[in-house]
């Protein structure tokens, strides 16, 4: 999986690449845990994203958590696939999803 973080002010933009799954979960995790400070909105880009595992759903359960308490996370441009385990999962009614 490929990350890429583009910090605008206190925005910070996050492009996944890849496979979210065991494997590549704690990068994820390691990258937001370094960089959410003092940032008050997390934008995640799944466009590039093919698959999300139940480590991944963990990873972004644990930023939003963080989020809800200095901002907001929304994350867009989520495929068909994505889509589909989110609405599984329920995480369609805890994600802002756009």
């Amino acid at each position: 999986m490929t990350i890429q973080k583009n910090l605008q002010g206190t925005t910070l933009r996050v492009t996944l690449e890849g496979r979210l799954d065991t494997t590549t979960a704690p990068q994820l995790e390691a990258e937001l845990k370094a960089s959410l400070d003092g940032i008050t909105e997390l934008d995640l880009d799944f466009e590039k994203l093919e698959y999300l595992s139940s480590a991944g759903l963990r990873v972004l359960l644990a930023a939003q958590k963080t989020m809800n308490k200095q901002g907001t996370m929304v994350i867009h441009h989520v495929n068909e696939t994505i889509r589909e385990v989110f609405e599984v999962t329920g995480f369609i009614d805890i994600l802002t999803i756009e």
